[in-house]
Parts: C-alpha cells; sequence; structure tokens
C-alpha cells in the first residue's frame, strides 16, 4: 500500500485572471476561504486553473504562490501534466523544487499516444519526481483512455500512487480497482459520479463543485466513507442540477462565471474560451442563489 495523499475532497482551483494576467489578491483569497471552509487539498493549474492557456512564467508563479500561500495547511498537487513529455519533466522539477506536496499529471492531449506512449511518457515524468504522482485520465478532452492494464503496469513504480477518474465509464472504475488494488488511490474526476466512485473503493474526488462548495464537497465524502451512506447519498442527488449547470459549457467556462458571482475575481477567461451564454448563466446563478452561494 502506497501513502494517499488527501482523502476527501480537493478542490481543481479556478485561476482568477484579468485582461493584464493572473489576479493574485483574488487567488489568495480564494485559497485561504477553501482551506477555511474544510477543503481537503487544492490542486493548482489544472484544467480548471487553465494551464493551457497560461505561459510558462505564469504557470510556475501560480504553483509557486499557491504553495507558498496555502503555506502547510493542506496538501498542494501541482498541474504539471503536458502533451510534451519534456515540459510535463521540466514543470514537475520546478514544482517538486518548490514544495509541491504531488503531481497531477494529465494523459498527453492532442497526439493520441498509444497505451505504450502513455506508460513510458508517465514513467519518464515519475522518474525524475521527488513527490508523488496522480495521473489523470479524461479521454473526452485529451482523445486517448489511459486503459486499466496500462494502470496496473504504471502502479509498480514507486511514485506513481493515484489516478484522477474522469473517463466516466464505471465498468473500466470497477477493472481498474480490480487490477490494481491498494497499490492505486482512485479519485472522481467527475462531480456527478463522486459516490459511485466511493462505491467502488475510491478515496474522494478532484472536484470543480468544491470551488464554490467546498465544505459540502468534502462532507459529502467523508460522510460515505464513514457510513453514513444516506446523506452523502441525498447531498450528491440534490447537487447534481448544480453539477450539470457547472458542466453545460466546457470546464472552466461555468465555474468562472460562478466565481466571479461569489466575488473571487473577473469572469474572465482566455481564448479560445469565451464567458457564459447568457440564458446558461442565468440558469447557473439561479441554481447557486437557491443553494445559498448568491
Amino acid at each position: 500500500m502506497k501513502n494517499t495523499i488527501f482523502t476527501g475532497a480537493a478542490t481543481a482551483i479556478v485561476t482568477p485572471l484579468t485582461k493584464d494576467g493572473i489576479d493574485y489578491e483574488q487567488f489568495g483569497r480564494l485559497i485561504d476561504w477553501q482551506i477555511e471552509a474544510g477543503i481537503d487539498a487544492i490542486v493548482a493549474v489544472g484544467t480548471t486553473g487553465e494551464g493551457s492557456t497560461l505561459d510558462d512564467r505564469e504557470h510556475k508563479e501560480a504553483i509557486k504562490f499557491c504553495i507558498d500561500r496555502v503555506a502547510g495547511r493542506v496538501p498542494v498537487i501541482a498541474g504539471t501534466g503536458s502533451n510534451d513529455t519534456a515540459y510535463a519533466i521540466e514543470l514537475t522539477k520546478y514544482a517538486c523544487e518548490v514544495g509541491a506536496d504531488a503531481m497531477l499529471l494529465v494523459t498527453p492531449y492532442y497526439n493520441k499516444a498509444t497505451q505504450r506512449g502513455l506508460y513510458e511518457s508517465f514513467v519518464a515524468v515519475a522518474d525524475i519526481s521527488t513527490k508523488p504522482c496522480i495521473l489523470y485520465n479524461v479521454p473526452s478532452r485529451t482523445g486517448c483512455n489511459l486503459l486499466p492494464a496500462t494502470m496496473a503496469k504504471l502502479a509498480e513504480h514507486p511514485n506513481i500512487v493515484a489516478i484522477k477518474e474522469a473517463s466516466g465509464n464505471l465498468s473500466q472504475v470497477a477493472e481498474l480497482a480490480h487490477l490494481c488494488g491498494d497499490k492505486v488511490d482512485i479519485y472522481s474526476g467527475n462531480d456527478d459520479q463522486i459516490l459511485p466512485i466511493l462505491s467502488l473503493g475510491g478515496k474522494g474526488v478532484i472536484s470543480v463543485l468544491s470551488n464554490l462548495m467546498p465544505a459540502e464537497t468534502s462532507k459529502m465524502v467523508k460522510d460515505y466513507l464513514k457510513g453514513e451512506v444516506a446523506a452523502a447519498r441525498d447531498a450528491q442527488l440534490r447537487l447534481i442540477p448544480l453539477i450539470n449547470a457547472l458542466f453545460c459549457e466546457v470546464n472552466p467556462i461555468p465555474v468562472k462565471a460562478a466565481m466571479a458571482a461569489m466575488g473571487y475575481g473577473e469572469n474572465y477567461l482566455r481564448l479560445p474560451l469565451t464567458p457564459m451564454e447568457p440564458e446558461n448563466e442565468k440558469k447557473l446563478l439561479s441554481l447557486m442563489k437557491a443553494e445559498g452561494l448568491i
């Protein structure tokens, strides 16, 4: 059994932006609020953090700022994956040096690597990392699927300790759990599948929803894990409309609108992402009001 990085909910945190760059004042406020609300870990500069449109300097600065601001209060997981393995290695070395607790490594996107390519790429990054690595499987965004048999081989690497599973395929998650056992912690990468993945042995969720509701998302996981299944199920089902609204346009478009409405930065995204369509935003804000978030 490998060491668990966190149990509960980790927020895939947004990166507040303006036309002039990262808004570090709002980023710091958001980080502090997340921790005060009881979040279990923070993922910096992942998909939700718009890592794909931050330049190299901004990407590294945002990781270091998050680590420094968190100051050891919860684990910080740095998004250091790339479709260029050499760049993923560079980012991972940097994040290790500045004190990240773990790495989040997305499957290389656009390249459509084979299973052998995925294996060799992840091993190359894990070999140089001095911190544990969580692999991130999200085929709808990357064009490739990290199969359970490949993950089982990768689990033999001492630095590969977990997977964020966002394939949406619960049969695949079950096969993954069967093949990997306690060699890999499984985290849900989909907020609408938190409980189903926990039921297959998952340890928690890397969440978009928790940007808005850190306490509630963490509680849902912990309720389930301590046997309060009905309470966790009720929370999961009650929040399905809000979760659906947060994904009615590609992430992080809706969550950026949500966080702006809550006072954490501007509703600003970099092209090719654009602000939420007005009719979708109206529905999202209505659901947020019903939850008392705004």
